[in-house]
């Protein structure tokens, strides 16, 4: 009897969270201006608040946690609208994979950024106009469009650049 080959690589994936806050008037979204940290890799681009989840939370205990310390709000209502896989993206090519929600409702006031950036309010009819990763212009979109599917995502990067994007709505 032969032996059967693997095909399965074992793969390091950085788990993360993106979160986008519409205002009460669904008009604008909070975005984070990355203006604070000439070496960031998101030096003068605006993001959507999350992070990192942390190895004893779930995806969203991470998000809420992220949205608390990014903003000082606490995000109430949530959608999952998303998922994006990012291969070499981070860091020596880490792979990124984001759970992209939509923030419908919250309490508090947000605060005015932190040690990465800025708060801002964008209007979402404008939010094309902002700098941001041009790749996010991709996805975007569905995370504020009516459709009620979740979008699923793959978006490989090559030297700090997107080279592909597919995805599919379930």
């Amino acid at each position: 009897m032969g032996h059967a080959t693997s095909l399965c690589r074992v793969t390091t994936v950085v788990l993360a969270t993106l979160a986008y806050i519409l205002s009460s008037d669904r008009e604008s979204v909070l975005l984070l201006h990355r203006d604070k940290r000439p070496d960031d890799i998101h030096y003068g681009k605006y993001l959507g608040l999350g992070g990192r989840v942390e190895p004893d939370e779930d995806v969203l205990a991470g998000v809420k946690r992220e949205i608390k310390e990014e903003s000082g709000l606490l995000a109430e209502r949530l959608t999952l609208r998303g998922t994006v896989l990012w291969p070499g993206f981070g860091k020596g090519g880490q792979n990124w994979f984001g759970f992209i929600f939509r923030v419908d409702e919250f309490s508090g006031t947000p605060h005015g950024g932190n040690a990465e950036g800025t708060l801002e309010w964008v209007q979402l009819k404008d939010i094309g106009n902002v700098p941001m990763w041009q790749s996010d212009h991709e996805w975007l979109p569905m995370v504020f469009d009516a459709d009620p599917r979740q979008f699923h995502g793959v978006m490989p990067y090559h030297e700090g650049r997107m080279v592909s994007w597919s995805y599919q709505r379930d």
